[in-house]
């Protein structure tokens, strides 16, 4: 018998370790078709079955031939009209809800004709290889348009992967638009079976990404109102599609790499039943590529401790080094979910060091599944939790663990295996925590997650020499994933950092930072001036609080900031200086400015780089900055029609006070935010990308600190805007060398003003700038007159690539003065381009791409540029004051409406409301749209004989919750009574018909008129 022991006995890993590509270069020209069919032969020798479908006859017979095989059982007709009608293809459940069947409902109680009752599987997650994985392609459908898509994987019959393709020198972005226009058109016909895909993937053969059916931008409008809208649709922000890559975080982006790693049967299915998280928000996340990494090798650490039976020893945990922004909170739910599964342990305690547990940690880890962790108000609370078995994972803060370990030095808990995961592991965990978990839990096994690791080059001399660095207190570095390789799969945005010198050398010398350490100079009444007066000066520009942009048909305007100092002191001059400098605007023109500090009895050491940490506790501190900290919050109730306090119950109104503001700062509520340490770590708001900063930072206090402003938002959002006080220019290329590389600079920050406005070279490559852009569309297109099918495409390129550098060069100071174009010739430009845009769009059919194949609208650029009704009103006004006589405004108008993208879906209205001023016929703006609102609603409803009382209050629902709502109940209740088994009712075609003339008449009314509309008796 052989005495070897198995150390651990898994499955392949879902994410390669290292993969070189065997693939030669293709040296002959591959068509859209030839990729697709190499694509499907691959996939055959890749053991997944071919099956010749193209119609939904088929694909149902199919279904139900792979879901008796899974389910070892054969359905009568009886048993499988109910399972298909009833659960399968209901035709009250949309893509939310058929998602929700596969992550969390695939297994069905049907009875049996003989009257038992019967489990029936759609999906098999504990054996994933029970599963059936088949290929089709060129399905064809008919929905509002006729369509026919690339190929698509079938899992156990049901659609669950869809693949888009493009022929290569296509940009990947427009197979991404494809699958967004399937959405629309037919994805939602006959029997809605695509409306099961769970994953995307999109590729032209040299780059391939792939991304869940989630509403990214849906949730980013959520988070700005603070509402949830039953939005039942999907639609996706090409910003949040994803690199796959292996373990090392090398991409593999050639589609023939990517089918044989990311297709191979065991990964996807693993990314399937494993690696996929439907949140509470009703949305799919699918995890990336380092994330899935993580993931298995804490598990594989934890079945490799306890075959060897480490547990309770340093070589029995590890640390995740995933840079800040990376989605750190997903992948340590992720784990902790899984682990908690595991048969070897006992509890999973997730472990974190703030004091607003319950509102950050807690509803973040609820929006991934709801009541799936369990809090600890206070440690009496914890310890019934860790005493109770059904409880798998907890989570706590370290301060209640650790009071826990003081009044329990005897505990069953000590005896169990544990899994004690630290969401954030720094210093913090270095002290008398980390002695107290490994002198009294015996089987522990402890893993950390950090942005920032705490290497020997960032330690502190304070700490234990055995406990100085993050891999001594944790073990092992089990994964990196860096800032540099975030940036580089465009998961964070790159940092664009100004030094701006606001005193003047005895030689007047303008543009240095200078050396000044004495905090008593930078606090000075005169330099606290000059900064306040630079933020208010350059506010609007460096938020871009000027321009717009549209997230699910909601228009906002800008970004917000937070603004770093020093000190508690520091944040009361610069708090009192903004009041005073604001003090004589109208209220609409005042920025909404608010402060945030507290008492903490272990400041920062400037030196290790460490942020304090963020305490919730007033008693402690001095007497005038508690008062000055009562002051702020009654200016902030009144702003806000709040109630909030640090007297009485302190500790929780305080609490309280920081949670509000936290909201708000989400809601982009708040334009400046003046804190000390507060929300440098640990806080993201996509909507923020602005760092003031007149405080000493370093290290990794430096990384937290401006990554707050790095997360992506969408295409108008292109970095994090730093604009630092002090001469920091040292500390960033020290930080950024620690935690990237050496040569990591050049990747991190943007390139200079001069580089993006005059052109740079890139990789031996010459890349133009705006100045040379702005020629060569003067030189080319300055008679706005452009003929041929090649000139169009030429001028859609060239405008898009002007529109990319305009939008970063816009937040330079610089660029004010240097624009080449008045407003009036852009906005010319823009028209044109927007004309080529509805020209191409509306042209293409189903099987027609037109010259647009290979194109890319920066649409998203162009609504943040674009003239609101408020603007066009005010010239309406102009118009009327000189008696209708100046056609120059006229002309004015119309240009505006023609540069606009939502604007022109109003043009009618616009106009007919100019015409009854010219007819001396003038009426209020809003009571001629309403009244055009209700004639045309009413105008539907009798076209399509419309339930009327219904459709008024879905419509109402619709304009209050900024969407459309295509399917449930609602919908159902006003289409007109057809029997929907009928087969020449077309039910499906008439439900879309309507829905197409709602959302026509949605977007054309929608923030232009009242939210609602009194029906018409």
């Amino acid at each position: 018998m052989s005495k070897n022991k198995i150390v651990m006995q898994t499955p392949d890993t879902t994410v390669v370790s290292e993969y070189i590509s065997e693939r030669k270069t293709q040296t002959s020209y591959q068509s859209e078709a030839e990729s697709e069919k190499s694509f499907i032969e691959q996939l055959k020798s890749q053991a997944y079955e071919y099956l010749d479908i193209n119609s939904e006859e088929k694909l149902i017979s199919n279904l139900r031939t792979q879901l008796e095989k899974l389910n070892n059982y054969k359905f009568s007709e009886k048993e499988w009209n109910y399972l298909f009608t009833n659960i399968i293809a209901n035709d009250s459940k949309g893509i939310k809800e058929k998602t929700k069947i596969i992550q969390e409902d695939y297994i069905h109680n049907i009875k049996l004709d003989d009257g038992t009752t019967k489990n029936i599987y759609l999906i098999n997650k504990n054996n994933i290889h029970a599963n059936t994985l088949q290929v089709i392609n060129q399905y064809e459908t008919v929905g509002s348009q006729e369509n026919r898509y690339d190929v698509t994987i079938l899992v156990n019959g049901l659609p669950l992967v869809h693949i888009e393709l493009k022929k290569r020198g296509v940009a990947i972005k427009e197979a991404f638009n494809q699958i967004k226009r399937y959405g629309r058109e037919s994805f939602w016909s006959g029997n809605g079976l695509y409306e099961y895909i769970q994953l995307f993937v999109i590729s032209n053969g040299t780059h391939t990404k792939y991304y869940s059916n989630t509403t990214r931008d849906k949730k980013i409008r959520q988070d700005q109102q603070g509402n949830k809208p039953n939005i039942k649709k999907t639609s996706n922000s090409f910003e949040f599609t994803s690199w796959w890559a292996d373990e090392k975080n090398k991409t593999i982006p050639d589609l023939v790499d990517f089918c044989k790693t990311f297709f191979a049967k065991h990964a996807l299915l693993n990314i399937l039943t494993k690696y996929c998280v439907y949140t509470s928000d009703e949305e799919l996340l699918v995890m990336r590529p380092y994330q899935i990494v993580a993931t298995e090798k804490i598990i594989n650490r934890i079945e490799i401790s306890t075959n060897y039976k480490k547990q309770g020893t340093v070589d029995a945990g590890g640390y995740i080094w995933h840079t800040t922004g990376s989605g750190k909170t997903l992948t340590s739910f992720k784990t902790a979910q899984l682990v908690s599964k595991m048969d070897c342990i006992s509890k999973t305690i997730f472990i974190v060091d703030r004091k607003d547990l319950d509102y950050q940690t807690m509803k973040e880890y609820d929006k991934f599944q709801k009541n799936s962790v369990n809090g600890s108000k206070d440690t009496k609370e914890l310890k019934k939790g860790l005493e109770d078995s059904n409880k798998r994972i907890l989570v706590t803060t370290i301060q209640k663990m650790n009071q826990f370990i003081k009044l329990n030095s005897i505990h069953e808990i000590y005896k169990q295996n544990v899994v004690l995961i630290f969401d954030e592991c720094h210093r913090s965990q270095f002290g008398e925590f980390h002695k107290n978990i490994t002198d009294y839990f015996k089987n522990y096994y402890i893993f950390g997650f950090t942005g920032t690791p705490i290497f020997a080059a960032n330690s502190s001399s304070s700490n234990s020499i055995n406990l100085k660095t993050t891999e001594q207190a944790f073990g092992a570095r089990l994964h990196s994933y860096t800032i540099i390789d975030a940036i580089n799969d465009n998961n964070v945005l790159p940092f664009r950092v100004d030094y701006v010198n606001t005193i003047k050398a005895k030689d007047n010398i303008l543009g240095q930072t200078l050396k000044i350490d004495t905090e008593a100079a930078l606090l000075s009444k005169e330099r606290i001036s000059a900064v306040t007066k630079y933020i208010l000066e350059h506010f609007a520009q460096k938020t871009a609080r000027n321009r717009y942009y549209e997230l699910k048909q909601q228009r906002i305007n800008g970004f917000n900031s937070i603004f770093a100092v020093q000190s508690i002191e520091a944040a009361k001059k610069y708090y009192e200086e903004f009041f005073k400098q604001q003090n004589n605007l109208p209220e609409n023109s005042k920025l909404k400015i608010a402060t945030i500090f507290s008492f903490s009895p272990n400041e920062e050491d400037p030196l290790d780089g460490v942020l304090g940490e963020e305490e919730f506790e007033v008693e402690g501190m001095e007497k005038s900055s508690r008062e000055f900290l009562e002051h702020s919050i009654k200016d902030y109730n009144s702003m806000f029609n709040t109630n909030f306090s640090t007297s009485g119950d302190n500790k929780e109104g305080f609490q309280n006070y920081y949670k509000d503001i936290s909201l708000r700062m989400k809601q982009k509520g708040l334009d400046i935010l003046i804190v000390v340490n507060m929300f440098l770590t640990g806080f993201d708001a996509t909507t923020l990308n602005t760092l003031w900063v007149d405080k000493n930072l370093r290290l990794h206090g430096l990384l937290q600190a401006f990554s707050r402003t790095n997360r992506i938002l969408n295409e108008v959002k292109t970095f994090g805007n730093i604009v630092c006080f002090r001469d920091l220019e040292k500390n960033v290329d020290e930080s950024i060398s620690l935690f990237g590389d050496r040569d990591a600079k050049g990747i991190v920050l943007l390139k200079t003003f001069s580089e993006y406005y005059n052109g740079y070279e890139k990789d031996g490559k010459r890349i133009e700038g705006y100045k040379e852009l702005i020629n060569k569309l003067e030189e080319k297109f300055g008679s706005l007159q452009i003929i041929g099918e090649q000139n169009e495409k030429e001028f859609i390129k060239l405008f898009g690539g002007i529109l990319k550098v305009k939008n970063i060069l816009s937040s330079f100071d610089e660029f004010i003065g240097s624009e080449i174009l008045t407003e009036m010739q852009f906005q010319d430009y823009q028209s044109v381009y927007l004309d080529l845009y509805n020209k191409l769009r509306n042209n293409s059919g189903a099987d027609k791409e037109n010259i647009n194949d290979d194109l890319i609208f920066e649409l998203e650029l162009v609504k943040q540029t674009e003239i609101n009704i408020d603007y066009i009103l005010h010239l309406v006004e102009k118009y009327h004051d000189s008696h209708c006589k100046n056609k120059e405004i006229l002309s004015q108008i119309n240009k505006a409406i023609s540069s606009s993208p939502s604007l022109r879906l109003k043009k009618e209205l616009i106009e007919e409301f100019i015409k009854q001023i010219n007819s001396e016929k003038k009426q209020e703006w809003i009571q001629f749209i309403d009244q055009c609102k209700r004639e045309e609603l009413e105008s539907i409803i009798k076209s399509d004989d419309l339930n009327h009382e219904e459709t008024y209050k879905y419509v109402n629902a619709c304009f209050r919750d900024g969407e459309i709502k295509e399917n449930g109940t609602e919908i159902s209740k006003i289409i007109p009574k057809i029997s929907r088994f009928s087969k020449d009712s077309n039910r499906p075609k008439i439900k879309r018909s309507i829905i197409q003339k709602l959302k026509s008449f949605f977007e054309k009314f929608f923030d232009i008129s009242s939210s609602y509309i009194k029906e018409e008796k």
